[in-house]
């Protein structure tokens, strides 16, 4: 799509306008519908399927960051005699979208939402996947209405999923939820919301699954077209929140396995070869590994706020390559497990933003209530793995280079200063280069050289290039060598 056509004036700096303009025309990612999509939505949000069960009287919130309008999951936890009954809707597009109808045939050719600081382009029209079908908050939604009972341990003692009309109470944001926790003014469900994702958080450890926790480098929009860039480290809640995301998840992906039909979100095993370079970095950096801890009892030993062991949270990310999706049908598929999680998982959580998510919701439905597979979703099993393996790479160049940009942006004029950073990766490029670390401003950059892991560098800055994200740095000075025991900002 021809830059000109894209509204951001006044939104996105306008340094930075002409890059994000060419990055999404060379992603082809669509600005806007398609008329007769856009007509079809309208339609849609006007005549939903609804359901015959009602539970609207469950007492469920959305947890998100603030100002979300595609709100896909509400939550309600209660007691249930020792053990505890996790409610959690999820939103029904399928009642909205018809197979084969112009809104189906564009999101197939998108795949996902994909999101930038400045706006989002959504998988379904706005008035769809931030109205008629979003769980937002007093209003009436068709949801998937997942009931799953967990034992006073928060092990899995029965699960379903069903069509049922909800509403939610309340829309709140995470900083909202954490600060009523930390303040014993959270209510019943939400005090139980960190019980069980306490005691889901301990299943995971027992049986050797771990979750990496390294900040995250994203894009703070403070006024439009003002930009800035920070490290973030989530909030307790969102470990919580995200445990019964996955706790469903879990759950759809043992429905589909006991039945021979579905898809899952896969990651084959770390190589052999791969923690012994593991183990070479920690040792690079002087971390303690002892002999015969396993891996995820390593990655839990690590404080993400000293930079040493940041660059060893970046360097433990080579671990998690190779996420895939597989779909079967009458036959158990060929790798059954997400290394990451050490269980078997499916994408079930997000249908408003990710396509397969629709699709593994109507089989487990399908299954939970006795039925066959709609035809409809078997004729999709095939294609899907692919399509959505090409939008989750066309999301990551996406966004990892309107970062780029940012960085840039955020450089320029400061061409000749010097900055001090922490070498969290090396690139083993010719020539050999590493990536470093700078607090401030919150950039990642590559400098030629050969530094070690961890160690404190000095780089200057020689040139920036705004549209195309790019920057350069050469090294001035080795600052401080790997080690725990050092200072660092």
């Amino acid at each position: 799509m021809p830059a000109r056509h894209l509204n951001l004036h006044g939104i996105v700096p306008s340094a930075l306008a002409e890059g994000v303009a060419r990055l999404q025309a060379r992603l082809n990612i669509p600005d806007g519908f398609p008329a007769e999509v856009l007509a079809a939505a309208d339609e849609a949000a006007r005549a939903p399927r609804l359901p015959a069960l009602d539970r609207t009287d469950l007492e469920l919130v959305t947890i998100d960051p603030p100002g979300s309008r595609d709100l896909d999951q509400a939550v309600q936890i209660g007691r249930d005699g020792s053990g505890y009954l996790v409610s959690y809707a999820i939103a029904d597009i399928a009642a909205f979208v018809r197979p084969g109808d112009p809104i189906d045939v564009e999101a197939h050719r998108r795949g996902q939402t994909f999101y930038a600081p400045h706006r989002r382009f959504p998988l379904h029209p706005p008035v769809l996947s931030e109205g008629a079908a979003s769980l937002l908050p007093g209003e009436v939604r068709p949801a998937l209405l997942w009931q799953i009972r967990l034992d006073a341990d928060g092990a899995t003692v029965e699960k379903e999923v069903r069509r049922a009309l909800v509403r939610s109470r309340a829309q709140l944001s995470y900083d909202e939820v954490q600060m009523e926790l930390d303040t014993d003014r959270a209510d019943d469900s939400l005090d139980l919301l960190r019980e069980v994702g306490l005691l889901r958080e301990e299943r995971e450890t027992a049986r050797g699954g771990v979750s990496l926790t390294i900040p995250e480098q994203e894009i703070e929009v403070r006024s439009p077209g003002r930009w800035r860039l920070k490290f973030r480290r989530p909030v307790r809640i969102e470990d919580w929140n995200a445990q019964i995301s996955l706790l469903t998840g879990m759950s759809a992906a043992r429905i589909m396995l006991d039945h021979n039909v579905g898809i899952l979100r896969t990651l084959p095993h770390a190589e052999e070869t791969a923690l012994s370079k593991l183990r070479r970095t920690a040792a690079a950096l002087e971390i303690p590994w002892p002999t015969g801890q396993p891996y995820p009892e390593f990655i839990r030993t690590l404080d993400m706020h000293r930079p040493e062991d940041a660059a060893m949270g970046y360097a433990a990310t080579m671990l998690f390559r190779g996420a895939d999706y597989d779909a079967f049908a009458g036959t158990h598929p060929l790798l059954d497990v997400h290394a990451a999680l050490a269980t078997e998982y499916a994408h079930v959580t997000a249908p408003l933003r990710r396509l397969v998510d629709r699709y593994t919701e109507e089989t487990c439905v399908a299954l939970c209530a006795g039925r066959p597979v709609p035809e409809w979703v078997l004729a999709a099993y095939e294609r899907l793995p692919e399509e959505m393996n090409a939008s989750n790479s066309r999301a990551a160049t996406f966004e990892h280079s309107i970062i780029d940009m940012t960085e840039a942006l955020t450089l320029s004029g400061r061409v000749g200063q010097e900055f001090v950073g922490t070498v969290i990766e090396l690139r083993g490029k010719s020539p050999e280069r590493a990536r470093v670390m700078i607090n401030k401003p919150a950039v990642e950059a590559d400098v030629v050289g050969t530094p070690q892991l961890g160690e404190r560098l000095r780089v200057r800055l020689d040139r920036v290039d705004i549209a195309q994200g790019r920057t350069e740095f050469s090294l001035v000075e080795r600052v401080l060598g790997p080690g725990r025991g050092g200072p660092h900002e």
